[in-house]
């Protein structure tokens, strides 16, 4: 074309143009490129559970569409951009952003849950355009959830780019030195039972150990990373990891789970548990609230209760565990989120090794958590020490007077109505619920503008990359605690990333060992003490807005509005 120029053609037949589908605002539709390969048809079916996408017509006139031309409600529609061979679904917010030569390619994980996704974070200058998947076959396989891919234009919006202080009611712009000073007039010769720190759900392990040490230096022995107020045992570490690993799923003959949605909370484990699901050699069973899983479930009962069904055998399923080789209890952090929360842990405990969930060449107990931060803030012990508060306790605290001083390490899930008149710092990327109550805001990186170590719900240790820098006078958090420690005149012991790692593996050594698992010894956990019979509660309400950077995002925003219209007219309960 080139050489020779295309002012005409040699063919003369009238050539087939198909009308654009509507998919959702997810997927971009050009289907007169469309060959019929029916790749997205076989994905929607087997892979993602969700019969939406299909052909209509006959022949020539036979075309793929949605069911009525509605969008897809699947949280992987978004991987048929990828198997699409010709370019007839394509990635609707990235369409005409940027030419592929033009994208700096940066090989990241993904925060969104709690299972460390392999990504491609591609930029260009200061700005992050889109995100695509990464083969890692024993996390994610080559799959990445709707939330991971696109939810990456929340990076830009509402975002923190200098300090704020409050200063006769209103928060006001201020310079980093303004602000330490806000802080070190507040906090100087407060004593250390009267200071308390959350840490939030997207918190690299180096930002939570530079915050741990400093609240050690200060003497607070106040400090959760539970936002959701689980009672987990962070002294026994098999008690909070998904222990049989993501891929152990697809040796499973047996699943219970317990207290957990894993379509909303891990979209990819999902589909590996569908996976086996498929071969009819596993069996499913689940106790909590009712949800539209994508595999074949029995329902046993939504609460406490039915464990004692299963405990004393009146329940059949037991049997079926029982007699499993490789059976598996998946576990929802928020099964434990409740003021029983301890016993629920003590009875899933016992119930593992009664019906032999858990052996000497098995562990089954599978912790599924929803916060990329959480195990890595457990590692390193972020809970409660000696006469500690947790995150009630603190909030009660605050509320009290008690509690005079509130570090937040972008924790935006608590509810910030119940801090009283504490003093609150907010250290984070976005201004969500916890800078809109803070005293003093201290603008962090977002995952995409700093290295960090995460660990995910498994145990695997892994890395982020920064693939672009933070923007205005924003700066990595692990860097931010470190000057603010210099201000209070309690100085952390490393002046650089390599320092503070060798301080945080020497801590815990499992953090230097990078994409590995490494295993905890069983031994039982929780408390032996009376449950209430209230029914596990649904543990993500909005699947799209679960963390600051999603509900920042125009996106999400849309996909969210588009999920309640749906399952409204679902219900009849619209208008």
């Amino acid at each position: 074309a080139m050489a020779y120029g295309i002012d005409h053609t040699r063919y003369h037949e009238n050539k087939r143009a198909v009308a654009e589908k509507y998919m959702g605002p997810l997927i971009k539709t050009t289907m007169t490129r469309c060959i019929h390969c029916t790749r997205c048809i076989r994905f929607a079916a087997e892979v993602a559970g969700v019969e939406e996408i299909g052909a209509i017509g006959r022949g020539e006139h036979m075309e793929i569409t949605t069911y009525l031309e509605q969008a897809v409600s699947s949280d992987l529609s978004g991987n048929v951009i990828d198997l699409c061979p010709v370019g007839a679904l394509t990635s609707k917010p990235y369409a005409f952003m940027a030419r592929p030569w033009e994208l700096k390619k940066t090989d990241s994980i993904d925060v969104q849950d709690a299972l460390g996704s392999a990504i491609r974070v591609d930029s260009r200058g200061a700005e992050v355009l889109r995100v695509l998947p990464r083969i890692n076959d024993a996390v994610n396989e080559e799959w990445l959830s709707d939330k991971s891919r696109f939810a990456v234009d929340g990076l830009k919006r509402r975002r923190l780019d200098r300090p704020w202080v409050r200063r006769n009611g209103k928060l006001q712009p201020a310079s980093w030195n303004e602000a330490f000073q806000a802080i070190t007039d507040r906090i100087h010769g407060l004593p250390g039972d009267r200071i308390a720190a959350v840490a939030g759900d997207l918190a690299p392990v180096e930002a939570v150990k530079a915050l741990k040490d400093l609240m050690d230096a200060l003497g607070s022995p106040h400090l959760d990373c539970r936002q959701d107020g689980a009672r987990i045992d962070a002294a026994v570490r098999t008690s909070y990891l998904f222990n049989p690993g993501l891929a152990g799923v697809e040796d499973a003959d047996a699943i219970l789970l317990v207290g957990t949605n894993p379509r909303r909370e891990a979209a990819v484990l999902n589909a590996r548990i569908r996976k086996r699901w498929l071969t009819g050699k596993c069996k499913i069973a689940a106790i909590g609230a009712h949800a539209d899983l994508t595999y074949g479930v029995e329902w046993l009962g939504e609460g406490p209760a039915t464990l004692d069904g299963l405990l004393d055998g009146s329940l059949p399923f037991a049997e079926v565990l029982r007699a499993a080789q490789r059976p598996i209890v998946i576990v929802g952090a928020s099964a434990l989120a409740r003021d029983d929360g301890a016993a629920v842990a003590g009875q899933l405990s016992t119930l593992c090794e009664a019906l032999g969930v858990v052996r000497p060449d098995w562990n089954g107990f599978a912790m599924l958590h929803a916060a990329a931060a959480r195990v890595g803030a457990l590692d390193l012990g972020f809970v409660p020490g000696a006469e500690g508060r947790d995150l009630a306790g603190i909030l009660e605290g605050a509320a009290s007077g008690a509690i005079e001083a509130v570090y937040l390490l972008g924790a935006d899930e608590i509810d910030t109505s119940r801090l009283g008149q504490a003093f609150v710092i907010y250290q984070g990327s976005h201004g969500d619920a916890g800078a809109h109550r803070a005293d003093v805001i201290l603008p962090g990186a977002a995952y995409t503008e700093e290295n960090g170590t995460f660990v995910n719900t498994e145990g695997r240790v892994q890395r982020s990359w920064r693939a672009i820098f933070p923007p205005g006078d924003a700066r990595e958090n692990w860097a931010i605690l470190r000057a603010l420690s210099g201000a209070l005149g309690r100085t952390l012991p490393y002046d650089t990333m390599a320092a503070l790692r060798q301080a945080m593996i020497a801590q815990v050594p499992h953090l230097g060992a990078l994409d590995r698992v490494t295993p905890g010894a069983w031994s039982a956990f929780g408390a032996m003490a009376p449950v209430a019979q209230t029914p596990f509660p649904q543990a993500v309400p909005d699947f799209y807005l679960t963390n600051p950077v999603a509900r920042a995002s125009e996106t999400m925003a849309e996909c969210s509005a588009l999920h309640i219209q749906d399952a409204a007219e679902a219900t009849g309960t619209h208008g």
